[in-house]
């Protein structure tokens, strides 16, 4: 199966739907903006459950050093996600300071953001193209925005990377069809509304994939 992460998971029920239905990725959202964000300590009580199960990724946005510090002590993630305005040189102070691994979300409206991604190759585990967020958007993911997926066609990267943006139950494998991606990422798609998972959601993008 293509490996999937299911991102901004809150709740114990909803952390099982995804390790049950087979998620190799699980994220926390760190992020007191989103509906979907934890405090660290809140996050490493529910993910305990997925250690060795999934990877624990701790999605972050423009965090500082002490933030960081924090989530690599308490929550103790596989990776960490940068989802906000850092740059390559950030990424690599990150990994410095956390030991953890490193996926930079990159967000897309047109290929010349696609390039963007060579810059990120020699410092990053993971790279993922998310669906640029529309003008006047509060925040830079999870908002069911989708980017043309034939962006991607017959390219190639130095790192694994994930499709993310707009992803449903319904068109997750048309997507993964046309982009080729190796990897997908999915969090307002599996939602009956902002911030709340919905496990029947959730078993089916990971059925559908």
């Amino acid at each position: 199966m293509t490996p999937v992460k299911i991102c901004g998971l809150t709740t114990p029920e909803t952390l099982d739907a995804a390790l049950d239905g087979g998620a190799a990725f699980v994220g926390a959202v760190i992020f007191p903006r989103s509906p979907r964000h934890l405090e660290p300590l809140h996050a490493a009580t529910l993910f305990d459950r997925a250690r060795g199960r999934a990877r624990v990724v701790a999605v972050t946005v423009d965090a500082d050093d002490a933030r960081l510090t924090e989530i690599a002590l308490i929550l103790k993630p596989d990776l960490i996600q940068l989802h906000g305005r850092e740059t390559p040189e950030r990424a690599a102070r990150v990994r410095e300071l956390t030991g953890a691994g490193i996926i930079r979300a990159l967000a897309v409206s047109t290929a010349a953001d696609i390039e963007a991604a060579a810059a990120w190759e020699p410092v990053v585990d993971h790279l993922m193209f998310d669906a640029r967020p529309p003008a006047g958007a509060d925040l830079p993911g999870g908002v069911g925005a989708r980017f043309d997926w034939s962006l991607l066609a017959g390219r190639s990267f130095a790192r694994p990377w994930f499709l993310a943006g707009g992803l449903t139950p319904d068109n997750v494998a048309e997507a993964v069809a046309i982009s080729a991606a190796p990897m997908v990422d999915v969090s307002s798609g599996v939602e009956s509304a902002p911030g709340v998972k919905d496990t029947d959601r959730i078993a089916a993008f990971l059925r559908a994939v």
